[in-house]
């Protein structure tokens, strides 16, 4: 058994490892995990808490997928309810659908009986309120004019951010779960990779599974997390896929000033864990059976700047 997670799901492993251990699933582990930092307000990168849209509404987006069947659920733009993870699970396992947004998802989550709650929190109000005013360097520079206060950002995401959790049980079944509030003064109504599959989170208990933060609308063009999960498929270590997921995302370019901000962690089929960033000094969450507590450790790092070059790239550390 095994929980692996972006830094600030620390939180959420012990959870995710009290659910493995009470013989629950890698589905059940990794909702958990999400669930708890979802509750967290000092992260304002995911659910309750989350930094907010240009309008100041704060809309959440998630994605869960098990591994044996491939099922998967996603929401989009869930703006009243702080467990988007939960959501995105019943889409999976109730509806014929995997993706529902916007006023659906609201609807969905008052047809469960999940409490509708202010997610604006008033420290994410004022963070916010800097961010417009100017004195706080926004998130992304995507060029959309109706954000002012982004246009002159060099700093791609550094106040937005995501959660994930990637799982493997006592049957050996593997789950993935991503969630987030999504890049921070966004325009109302975006989605970032998170609730796509095959962008921010792919699962397949055959080969493995991938999961994504950062950069969201480059992980959708390039189907990072699939890439990752196909490359195992197709003989590579779980590294080796790693590596060659982010080295693919040079080849998309930037958009302006702004660099490249991805990072990844993947489980192969057999247990085998890693993680890698763009971002060099970047880290992430682990713990495997035999483990007292959860651990930080760092990400391999992976320099994008040869592949602009037409070079090989590779990992460096672990």
């Amino acid at each position: 058994m095994l929980v692996i997670a972006s830094a600030n799901g620390i939180v959420g492993i012990p959870p995710a490892i009290a659910t493995l251990r009470d013989g629950g699933s890698a589905t059940d582990a990794v909702e958990a995990g999400a669930r708890a930092v979802e509750d967290n307000p000092d992260d304002h990168t995911v659910g309750y808490g989350g930094l907010p849209n240009a309008d100041g509404i704060v809309e959440l987006d998630a994605s869960i997928m098990e591994g044996a069947s491939r099922r998967a659920g996603a929401v989009g733009g869930l703006r009243r309810s702080r467990h988007a993870i939960t959501v995105a699970r019943y889409v999976m396992e109730a509806l014929p659908h995997v993706l529902v947004i916007g006023a659906g998802a609201d609807k969905l989550a008052a047809e469960m009986g999940m409490e509708e709650e202010e997610l604006l929190t008033p420290n994410a109000r004022s963070m916010w309120e800097a961010g417009m005013r100017g004195e706080i360097e926004p998130n992304t520079d995507l060029g959309i004019r109706y954000l002012r206060v982004q246009r002159s950002s060099r700093q791609a995401f550094s106040t937005g951010g995501t959660v994930n959790f990637i799982a493997r049980d006592a049957d050996g079944h593997l789950a993935s779960a991503v969630s987030t509030s999504g890049a921070a003064w966004k325009y109302p109504g975006r989605l970032g990779d998170s609730p796509i599959i095959g962008a921010g989170n792919y699962c397949d208990d055959r080969y493995g599974a991938a999961t994504c933060t950062g950069w969201g609308e480059l992980t959708i063009r390039a189907s990072t997390a699939r890439y990752i999960v196909e490359a195992m498929a197709r003989g590579m270590s779980v590294a080796q896929a790693c590596v060659a997921g982010l080295a693919d995302l040079g080849t998309l370019g930037a958009i302006g000033p702004v660099p490249i901000v991805v990072n990844v962690v993947a489980v192969s089929a057999d247990g085998t864990t890693y993680a890698a960033t763009t971002r060099a000094g970047s880290e992430y969450a682990y713990w495997e059976e035999g483990m007292d507590n959860p651990v930080l450790e760092s990400r391999a790092f992976v320099d994008l700047s040869p592949v602009a070059k037409g070079l090989p790239t590779r990992g460096e550390g672990k």
